[in-house]
């Protein structure tokens, strides 16, 4: 078997991975990155930016079905469910292949095969073709990602029980769809197939809808989801499905309180969460600490093996790309040997559902556990002559500060842009603004972002465009 020396490896190469392995090239560090399916990870494959592409086409096609309230008449409107599909597909192709030249521009080498870690500075490739090798190095990153859960009753068949994956490659709107669990895959795919004509029904576990979200953000997005003909049972259980004479699924729920019910659809989307990928690699027989499948690293992303760091979904929650990406940078500059460490103040959230929503810091109950007295600003979009312009009111703009010093603790947004408009949020929250701040800050109208700007003030009790308390 041939044995090399690199200064890394990594293994995985989604949004954790490749920015680690490209960073690394970036410092003259001889690195190898091992990936055993396409680069992009579940991310650029069918997480992210699939979804958030089927997300953009429902969207638009919503506001054409909207379009004569503005005086343009639209007419024929109809989804090509084949041509959406190519389309997103080559979105995902330009980006995956711009990962791989990103990758070899920066003398990374991608390995396509499986890494099994044999010792605290080994690892053992096997490529796709079955060649094997072992690989020493100073450092070993694992950023091995996490997988759809699958749940007892409804085990995937690829067609009609489906998970994330395959719900971003139908080639078939469903008549009627149910979705178990209510949290941000389940209501962002949910949302998808709803605008396109599906029926939608939500089956949630827990008593809300995006479990861990400021009910105040979740109510405005369940309305319009209600509005729109969607069923919601919450506190409910689905315990299984049979298969009907006409190709149908009759899915049994436990509503709670002793309740059943019966419902009828065509395809169920599981999106119960994810798992992430610890077992298979070598860890557990090198003692590197698992906690409930997770890979806990320090603020310097070490595990409690000095020479193996992990980072992304596999290193522990929240699971997000882009906090998977920051992880891997920070590592990479650690093993060059440069000062870094994961010290920021918040790790922004984004739900393409609709309206989106999007938070930064902490909510008010949150700081409420901490003891701190807080003081809120809100501001509507209702009110902003931008939102009325798009045709997009529903929702607002909400600030959380500490009452005495007015510092900002948290932002969060439920309405149109709110994915943008996050990054005002993200950035004070790093900056340690105040609501003076913001609120003094001249934003541009007529915009969205002055709602950050009045949400603020309104905070203050200087609002201009809503009354103040």
């Amino acid at each position: 078997m041939a044995t090399r020396t690199v200064d890394a490896v990594v293994i995985g190469a989604g949004t954790g991975g490749y920015p680690c392995a490209i960073r690394l090239g970036q410092l003259k560090q001889k690195v190898i990155i091992v990936e055993k399916d396409e680069v992009g990870g579940v991310c650029l494959n069918w997480g992210c930016i699939p979804s958030k592409a089927l997300i953009s086409a429902s969207h638009t096609y919503e506001k054409t079905q909207g379009a004569s309230a503005m005086g343009l008449v639209v007419e024929n409107v109809r989804v090509d469910v084949n041509k959406l599909q190519d389309w997103k597909g080559g979105i995902v192709k330009k980006l995956t292949g711009g990962v791989r030249s990103l990758l070899k521009t920066n003398n990374a080498e991608l390995i396509t095969g499986t890494a099994r870690i044999t010792g605290p500075n080994t690892v053992e490739v096997t490529t796709r073709e079955g060649q094997k090798e072992t690989i020493e190095t100073r450092a070993i990153v694992v950023a091995t990602g996490a997988t759809t859960i699958e749940i007892p009753g409804f085990k995937f068949d690829g067609k009609q029980i489906i998970g994330a994956k395959e719900g971003v490659s139908l080639r078939e709107i469903p008549k009627r769809l149910l979705v178990i669990g209510g949290g941000v895959i389940g209501l962002e795919l949910g949302t998808v197939y709803q605008k396109f004509g599906s029926e939608l029904t939500v089956v949630e576990a827990t008593p809300t809808l995006l479990p861990g979200t400021d009910p105040d953000l979740t109510a405005v997005v369940e309305r319009k989801l209600v509005k729109h003909g969607a069923k919601i049972f919450k506190n409910a259980k689905a315990l299984g499905y049979e298969r009907n004479k006409d190709g149908s699924l009759a899915v049994k729920v436990d509503l709670g309180e002793g309740k059943h019910d019966t419902i009828v659809c065509d395809t169920v989307l599981v999106a119960v969460g994810m798992r992430p990928n610890s077992a298979g690699f070598g860890l557990e027989e090198l003692g590197v600490k698992i906690d409930r499948g997770f890979v806990p690293s320090d603020l310097s992303g070490r595990t409690n093996v000095p020479s193996i760091y992990s980072v992304g979904d596999v290193a522990g929650q929240p699971m997000l790309a882009h906090k998977a990406t920051k992880e891997g940078e920070v590592v990479a500059e650690i093993i060059a040997g440069h000062k870094a460490a994961k010290d920021w103040v918040s790790i922004p959230g984004v739900i393409f559902t609709d309206p989106e929503i999007a938070t930064a810091g902490l909510s008010e109950a949150q700081a409420k556990e901490r003891g701190i007295d807080v003081r809120i600003g809100k501001f509507p979009f209702s009110a902003l002559g931008r939102a009325m312009a798009v045709m997009e009111t529903d929702g607002f703009i909400k600030v959380v500060a500490d009452k005495k010093t007015h510092e900002l603790l948290g932002v969060h947004i439920v309405g149109p842009e709110a994915s943008n408009l996050i990054s005002e949020g993200a950035l004070a929250l790093e900056m340690h603004a105040f609501l003076e701040d913001i609120g003094l800050t001249i934003h541009p109208h007529p915009t969205l972002g002055e709602g950050m700007m009045e949400a603020a003030q309104h905070g203050l009790g200087h609002a201009i465009h809503i009354m103040n308390k």
